[in-house]
């Protein structure tokens, strides 16, 4: 159940274990959110379906749309970084002068010194956003919106703790790669 990823093969022993331990909620994480995907459709379908043939609108409604929009892109984040689906910049990967072994070190200094201080960094701030948000039992400010507006905040730093997740994953896939590959510069 461990993510396929042509690029960075999941590494054998015990490695090969804690990375599949560390993508395992990553990749329920994507799975529910692709499910939420079809249901957001079907929800976006009918109120605006119901506000042109109807002309009537739910505030409710198209709170649930955002709210469910927001977990697809916070539950997902995560699964796309394993399954290296997510969007980045390539001016340093996809240089002629770029093989192998250095795109492993770009993705092992990329996931030091960028995405995981920055998981770190939003967890951190997240929380106490989510906290006080918890306490106040935050709803819609909106007459007819939802309620427990706080829940949604909490996924924020359960998010970031996924992407942690999936990039340790991903900087140990890359640790064990250039630990397998042989040592000559040319490769």
């Amino acid at each position: 159940m461990h993510p396929t990823n042509d690029k960075l093969p999941l590494p054998g022993g015990l490695l090969g274990t804690l990375v599949r331990f560390l993508e395992l909620p990553v990749e329920y994480a994507g799975r529910l959110a692709a499910w939420l995907v079809p249901v957001l459709m079907l929800l976006i379908v009918y109120d605006v379906g119901m506000r042109y043939f109807f002309h009537s609108g739910s505030v409710r409604l198209q709170e649930l749309e955002w709210h469910l929009f927001a977990l697809v892109f916070l539950l997902g984040a995560g699964h796309t970084l394993c399954h290296d689906q997510h969007v980045r910049l390539d001016l340093l990967r996809q240089g002629r002068w770029m093989n192998e072994r250095r795109r492993h070190w770009v993705e092992i200094l990329g996931s030091l010194l960028l995405l995981l201080p920055f998981c770190l960094l939003l967890i951190d701030s997240s929380l106490p956003f989510a906290e006080q948000s918890y306490r106040q039992a935050e709803g819609s400010p909106d007459p007819g919106g939802l309620p427990y507006r706080w829940l949604l905040k909490a996924v924020i730093p359960f998010a970031f703790l996924l992407l942690l997740l999936a990039g340790l994953a991903r900087l140990l896939r890359s640790v064990a790669a250039l630990r397998a590959r042989s040592p000559s510069p040319d490769s």
